[in-house]
């Protein structure tokens, strides 16, 4: 029976200064392409029957650096449409709105091609997604599905597939280039692991102590 691995992508300049990142299309930093590469050996010995992705280009290149050549874009899993909270800061919102929370509030509209998401529209989205998917995640199916996409959007898809209203994806924070897991215990969506890092390189061998020396 497969699984349901869930990566987000590697870091960007703005996840770094945790600006509101849909619609701008923002290429991995050289350290979110380290973190693309590191996810590959956790893949790699898995059967993997479908690879989705987000169309932005940091979802891309991370399913290319983690060796997912695979990888079908998929328009539904670009993030939250964060409408006219695009580039900003969680921080300076609340210095007009101090106590905006987007999993309960939403977003101000925007540009009329980004008019901003409510968690409904976005648990919409993720409720697609997951119906396309469905006849893989079946006990009767064989491989893993795998969907390289953006933190908010992830924790929305989580939280419906484990049958919880999308606001709910709140409790299950994201960090980049991470890989987390969705199963099934007794027919039922269960999370297996969360908000797993990458595998860090080997490190050296410590280095060896030195002998005893004893104090006169």
């Amino acid at each position: 029976m497969g699984e349901l691995l869930l990566l987000r992508h590697g870091e960007t300049e703005w996840t770094l200064s945790r600006r509101h990142t849909s619609y701008t299309d923002l290429p991995l930093t050289d350290n979110g392409e380290r973190q693309a590469v590191a996810l590959a050996p956790e893949l790699a010995h898995r059967d993997i029957a479908l690879v989705l992705t987000s169309l932005m280009q940091r979802a891309v290149r991370t399913a290319e650096l983690a060796g997912l050549s695979q990888a079908r874009p998929h328009p539904d899993l670009h993030e939250w449409d964060y409408g006219g909270y695009e580039g900003i800061t969680t921080d300076e919102i609340h210095q007009v709105r101090p106590d905006w929370n987007l999993w309960t509030d939403g977003v101000v509209p925007g540009s009329y091609f980004h008019p901003g998401e409510s968690p409904e529209r976005v648990g919409a989205r993720a409720d697609r997604v997951l119906t396309q998917i469905e006849p893989h995640l079946t006990p009767e199916a064989g491989g893993d599905v795998v969907l390289v996409a953006h933190a908010h959007f992830l924790r929305v898809l989580t939280a419906r597939r484990l049958g919880l209203p999308p606001s709910a994806g709140a409790l299950f924070a994201l960090d980049t280039g991470s890989v987390s897991r969705l199963g099934l215990e007794h027919d039922r969506p269960v999370i297996r692991s969360w908000n797993a890092p990458a595998a860090p390189p080997t490190s050296p061998l410590p280095t060896p102590l030195p002998e005893r020396i004893d104090m006169p």
